[in-house]
């Protein structure tokens, strides 16, 4: 029996593997570096490896292997499975474009060989294509899908497995090291490896750490000071916990009488509607979901993106969360909005600008949730924001670091005596940027106002010629 892992990480409440083992065979665990896997970009890669590290040593503990193959999955499956006498593959469906399409090619291939392939659910709470409208077509706006998916229920969790059955003799394995899966990274996997939490013990940890301070979650998520949110989308995208997991804790919490405990269910489903929408609609990372936002006049690459990315946009708060996010390689989640906002709208640049950024330098990394959440506020996503709702970033600042706090951590610029938080910022961006700690604060890029406006002229431009196209 074949387990072949991707972004199930873990051994408990995981519908995958409790289907293997229930088959009373030696179990194989395997990780494949495919060619979908060796395109992820830099930061997620890397923490990546660092995952497959963890859950190699978990699975030693527990009496068996994870076995490392590179290659194409259609090949290198068939291959293992008939190298170890394997009648059975399973695995944990993901629900991008390229994984399904991997996932059709490597079904194909064991089928041929007399093979049974066997694809579980157990990314999301509930599959992506459990929940439809009373039409039989897939929601498009969140709060019918949450009303939905509360009906509908979640099952609750798979067991977990203490011991496994293992061959009588392992299979050949690739070394992790050989891999370089954080090469990409350079010197800022150094600087990002403390903020990582890895693993299925630490997931778990933060969770029950994150529980004792669920009461204050709906208060503290918003302050850029305070640790308010639960952190586990890290632990979540590479499968580290159990999203059904999550949720039947959640519900024991609701049921308890916490504050918190209905807004963090409520987060956990908006994750299941990015995978729902990406499921029915795998243009989502691709092109603007709306009709008639292809032709919305965004600029493409420009100095201004580039300033962006580099936290060099005049803009105390941004540059603060740009930084966050390079030293870190996670970002505060309405520091998040802040800065796609600016840039989708004071910056007038394409979403698709800052979900290719996001995507290289996020360790959370999630294709489904970084692409409705920059179109969600880029205005052209599933129930979006409208695109004249434009965050101010002076405004946020003032609301959500009132005491400057978030930004005295992440920008040197201006500070007599930076903390060790903001200087590491220069330890990790590249040395091409050519920054300097003891610079003056980079000079605005755009008029807040000004800004505000131009973007408020395109929408009525958009607008206008849609207008003039239809009659």
């Amino acid at each position: 029996m074949i387990l072949w892992l991707r972004r199930d990480l873990r051994t408990s409440d995981s519908p995958a593997l409790t289907a293997a083992l229930d088959s009373g065979c030696p179990l194989v665990p395997v990780f494949i570096l495919d060619p979908e896997t060796e395109a992820t970009a830099a930061a997620p890669k890397w923490r990546l490896g660092e995952a497959i590290g963890h859950f190699a040593k978990r699975l030693e503990e527990k009496g068996s292997r994870l076995i490392l193959r590179r290659g194409k999955a259609e090949e290198v499956l068939p291959a293992l499975a008939a190298e170890v006498g394997a009648s059975d593959v399973h695995w944990t469906i993901l629900h991008d474009r390229a994984a399904r399409d991997r996932d059709g090619r490597v079904a194909k291939a064991l089928q041929a060989k007399g093979i049974a392939a066997h694809a579980h659910h157990g990314h999301t709470l509930v599959p992506p294509e459990a929940i439809s409208t009373g039409a039989g077509g897939h929601y498009k706006v969140y709060t019918p899908f949450w009303n939905a998916l509360r009906k509908h229920g979640v099952a609750a969790p798979a067991p977990s497995h203490r011991s496994f059955h293992a061959p009588e003799t392992w299979p050949a394995s690739d070394r992790l090291g050989d891999w370089a899966m954080g090469a990409a990274m350079n010197r800022g996997a150094a600087v990002v490896a403390p903020y990582a939490v890895v693993g299925e013990e630490a997931a778990s940890a933060r969770f029950r750490a994150f529980l004792k301070r669920l009461d204050a979650y709906p208060r503290a998520r918003d302050d850029m000071g305070e640790e308010g949110t639960s952190g586990l989308s890290e632990n979540l995208t590479y499968g580290e916990i159990g999203p059904r997991t999550l949720w039947h804790a959640g519900m024991e919490a609701l049921h308890d009488g916490s504050k918190g405990a209905e807004l963090f269910l409520r987060e956990l489903a908006w994750r299941d509607y990015a995978h729902h929408l990406l499921w029915h609609t795998p243009h989502l990372p691709d092109r603007s979901w709306r009709d008639g936002w292809q032709d919305f006049p965004w600029r493409k690459e420009s100095r201004d993106a580039e300033a962006w990315r580099q936290g060099r946009t005049g803009q105390p708060i941004v540059d603060a969360a740009m930084r966050e996010l390079f030293v870190t390689g996670t970002m505060h989640n309405r520091a998040r909005m802040i800065v796609a906002s600016y840039l989708t709208k004071h910056l007038l640049t394409d979403w698709r600008i800052g979900l290719a950024w996001f995507e290289e330098t996020l360790t959370d990394w999630d294709p489904a949730s970084n692409a409705l959440n920059w179109q969600w506020v880029a205005g052209s996503g599933p129930d979006a924001s409208p695109f004249f709702r434009i965050f101010n970033p002076e405004t946020q600042a003032k609301k959500f670091d009132a005491k400057g706090a978030y930004v005295a951590r992440w920008r040197a610029e201006g500070q007599a005596h930076p903390p060790k938080t903001a200087l590491a910022f220069f330890d990790a961006a590249p040395r091409s940027w050519k920054l300097d700690p003891k610079a003056k604060p980079a000079p605005a890029l755009v008029d807040l106002g000004a800004g505000r406006q131009r973007a408020l002229d395109a929408l009525a431009s958009m607008r206008e010629d849609r207008a003039n196209s239809e009659d």
